[in-house]
Order: C-alpha cells, then sequence, then structure tokens
C-alpha cells in the first residue's frame, strides 16, 4: 500500500462555492491529526470493523513503513534523515515492532478477544482508507503542506492539493446533490431519495474496505447499509458527504461546508 488521494465527485455551485470528495489511504498513524481538521467531513476504515486476520495480513505483508527516520532532537521536527547503519537498525527495529505486534494480535484472537481490542496494537503499522469531503482547504494546506508538518502528513496534503488542482468541478444547479459514489446511469434511472441513500451508505462503507467498482449495482446491501445508519442512535456522518448548494437566500446552512447544505442535517430535523 501507498499514500493516495483521487477525486471522486467535484461539484461547484451556480455561486463558485466548490465542494470536492476525495478517496484517500495514508499511514493510520497520522489518523487523529488530519480528524484535528474540522472542515473536513470524513469517514475512515474502523479497526472495529475490519477481521483480526486481515489486518495481521497487512501488517505482515505490506505494513507501513516511514520513507525516512531523523535524528532525534528537541522540538516536533526531526533533525537529518538517518542513513548507513543507523538507517539499517530503525527499519529492522519498525519491522520487528510490527511482526511483534501481529504476533500478539493474533494471541488475542485466539483467545476469543473481539477486534475492536485486538486490532488497536497493529495500528501503528496499517494504512487507513476513507473518504473526505470538504470546501475550505486554505489552511489545511498552509498547515501541512509545509516543511514543519510531519512528513507523511505533508505527503498526504500534497497529494490532495495536486488532485484538486487537476480536476475540473461540475456546475450544480440549485437543487441538484452532489452524490459521492453516484454514477450518471443512476441520476438517469433512479430517483432522489435513492440517489442520496446509495451515496451515504457507499460512503459509510469505508469502515470496513474501500468502495470498488462492481458494487454500485448491489443496491439492496447499499439500502440495507443506509438503514442501519437510520437505526437509533443514527449514525449521521456519511450523510455530511451528500449536499446541495444552498439558494441565494436560504442563508448559512449547519455544518462544515461554505455554500452546501448537507443532508445530515436535513435528517437530523426530520426523525428529530
Amino acid at each position: 500500500m501507498k499514500t493516495e488521494a483521487k477525486v471522486i465527485a467535484d461539484s461547484v455551485s451556480l455561486d463558485g462555492a466548490r465542494l470536492t470528495t476525495l478517496q484517500v489511504c495514508f499511514p493510520r498513524f497520522i489518523l487523529a491529526e488530519v480528524n484535528t481538521h474540522r472542515m473536513l467531513s470524513r469517514n475512515f476504515r474502523s479497526s472495529r470493523a475490519v477481521p483480526v486476520a486481515k489486518l495481521i495480513e497487512e501488517v505482515r505483508t505490506s505494513p507501513f513503513l516511514p520513507s525516512q527516520f531523523t535524528r532525534n532532537q528537541a522540538g516536533m521536527q526531526g533533525g537529518e534523515a538517518l542513513s548507513g547503519d543507523q538507517l539499517a537498525r530503525a527499519k529492522q527495529a519498525w519491522r520487528e515492532a510490527a511482526e511483534i505486534a501481529a504476533y500478539y494480535a493474533e494471541l488475542l484472537a485466539d483467545a476469543g478477544v473481539h477486534k475492536q481490542y485486538a486490532n488497536r496494537g497493529l495500528e501503528p503499522y496499517l494504512y487507513v482508507h476513507g473518504v473526505i469531503s470538504a470546501t475550505d482547504w486554505e489552511n489545511f494546506f498552509n498547515l501541512r503542506c509545509h516543511k514543519d508538518a510531519q512528513p507523511e502528513f505533508q505527503e498526504l496534503a500534497f497529494l490532495i492539493r495536486e488532485a484538486l488542482t487537476a480536476s475540473t468541478p461540475k456546475l450544480m444547479e440549485y437543487g441538484e446533490w452532489h452524490l459521492p459514489y453516484v454514477f450518471d446511469h443512476e441520476r438517469e434511472t433512479c430517483g432522489l431519495e435513492q440517489l442520496r441513500r446509495l451515496s451515504a451508505a457507499r460512503c459509510a462503507w469505508v469502515s470496513y474496505t474501500p468502495f470498488e467498482p462492481g458494487d454500485e449495482h448491489n443496491y439492496i446491501k447499499a439500502n440495507r447499509t443506509f438503514d442501519k445508519l437510520m437505526s437509533t442512535p443514527m449514525h449521521a456522518s456519511p450523510m455530511e458527504h451528500v449536499a446541495v448548494p444552498e439558494g441565494p437566500f436560504e442563508g448559512r446552512a449547519p455544518g462544515n461546508f461554505t455554500g452546501w447544505a448537507q443532508w445530515r442535517h436535513e435528517l437530523e430535523q426530520r426523525h428529530g
């Protein structure tokens, strides 16, 4: 695995507000830092949702290994990159730690421990898959496309910025919806309520696996997922990626998007 960022839905309103959704993959150990950015609506693969055996296999076959190890010094930024024998020792120590984590996760699983505990020790050596949507990126890029940011976070931020630069947003009229993972042929054949359900469910699937082409035809599976999201208590974060441009006289909608109203807030009002 490697750090990746690709645009899966890119929309711009008549007022010029751009909303972009990306599918991302990056080292899980920077996830807490990514989540400090409140302008991001996001869903990520959960250690509570993936079988222990699958994550153990990932750690043993394609673990996250830092691209460089920097010299220890005071402050939050490392010094010069290690080389030679020191670098070799650091890489070996990291790989051995990953193998030890996999070994003990296997022992916990064999003892009958649930994955919400057994998987936790694997997290530093895993990549995480996710979906991110946002309208406002300036502060994110100022902080993370910067030499003082964690190197792995710098890489992710630069990839997101490159993906946004290369993408051309689709103009959305008032009343048209930003629908990640919904395809043109579905827009032509399905009603709006079904389209929104499909989009939210497919964003939610990232909790255990990224959405892959071919899944779009399994509407029964998507509807079942959406019904689970709407059960008590409501799991509403996947509905944040589904949004509609705010009309010129509607005022500021709740949420973390500029110029777009998230379906989440409509559902929360509707269902109390």
